[in-house]
C-alpha cells in the first residue's frame, strides 16, 4: 500500500488553497449536508454528475476531506468502476480495491487504505471488472456499507455519471442522499434534467446540487456552492 506524500496532493484544493472562497464553499457544503435532514443522520452520501468530465471526483475528495478536517471519521469509496480517479488523487496504486471486496477477492481490511489526512479512509475502485453494475448492486455491496457504519461517522461515494450507466441509478438506493455535479462551463441543461429525473424514478433523495467551474475573477479559478 502506497502512502500518500503532501506534496502529491494536487486536486484538493481544501488541502493546498485551506483559505480559499473554493474551500471555504466545500465546508459550507459539509455543513448543509449535515443539516439537510431534521428526521433522519446522513451517514452515507452519493456524489454524481449527468456526464462525464464534469468535476465529481474532485469534488467528492475535497468533500471527504472537509468532514475528516472536522473531527468526522470518514471513508471515501471509488465506486466509478468504469473511469477509477480517487487512487490517482490520492497517489496510491488501484490493483486492489472495492471490486475485489465485491467479488470475494480480497477483505475489507486489505482494501481501507488509511490516508495522511487525519481520519480520512480511501477504498479505491479496484480493477475495473467486466460487470460493475451488477457487482455494485449487489447484496454485498449492501452488506458492505452497513459495516462501515459502524467505523465511520460518515461514507463518501464516487460513483458514474447517470445518464453513462445505471451504476449510480443503483447506488442511489443504497444511500441517505445524494448530490449531483454541474459543470457550469457546459450548455447541457436538457441532460442534467434528465440525470435528475432518472434520479427520481430511483427515488434518489437530492440534497442539492454543486455547480462546478463557475469563474470567479478574484480567485482565477473553480468555484463551487451548494443549492437545494
Amino acid at each position: 500500500m502506497k502512502k500518500i506524500k503532501s506534496k502529491e496532493i494536487n486536486q484538493l484544493e481544501i488541502m493546498n488553497r485551506p483559505k480559499s472562497v473554493i474551500s471555504e464553499q466545500f465546508r459550507t457544503l459539509r455543513t448543509n449536508i449535515l443539516f439537510t435532514s431534521s428526521d433522519k443522520a446522513i451517514k452515507r452520501v452519493m456524489i454524481t454528475s449527468s456526464e462525464p468530465e464534469e468535476g465529481k471526483s474532485t469534488v467528492s475528495a475535497n468533500v471527504a476531506v472537509a468532514f475528516a478536517q472536522a473531527g468526522y471519521k470518514t471513508i471515501l469509496i471509488d465506486a466509478d468502476m468504469r473511469k477509477p480517479t480517487q487512487h490517482k488523487i490520492f497517489s496510491y496504486t488501484n490493483t486492489s480495491g472495492l471490486s475485489n471486496l465485491i467479488a470475494g477477492q480480497a477483505d475489507l481490511s486489505s482494501v481501507i487504505k488509511v490516508t495522511e489526512i487525519e481520519n480520512l479512509s480511501l477504498i479505491t475502485s479496484g480493477p475495473v471488472p467486466p460487470n460493475p453494475a451488477e457487482l455494485l448492486g449487489s447484496k454485498v455491496k449492501q452488506n458492505l456499507l452497513e459495516t462501515l457504519e459502524q467505523t465511520f461517522d460518515i461514507i463518501i461515494i464516487d460513483t458514474a455519471p447517470v445518464l453513462a450507466v445505471t451504476d449510480s441509478k443503483i447506488i442511489s438506493n443504497l444511500v441517505d442522499g445524494t448530490l449531483l455535479v454541474i459543470n457550469a462551463t457546459r450548455n447541457h441543461r436538457d441532460k442534467v434534467i434528465s440525470a435528475k429525473t432518472e434520479l427520481d424514478k430511483n427515488r434518489a433523495n437530492i440534497l442539492g446540487v454543486v455547480l462546478n467551474k463557475l469563474d470567479k475573477e478574484e480567485e482565477g479559478s473553480n468555484y463551487y456552492y451548494y443549492a437545494e
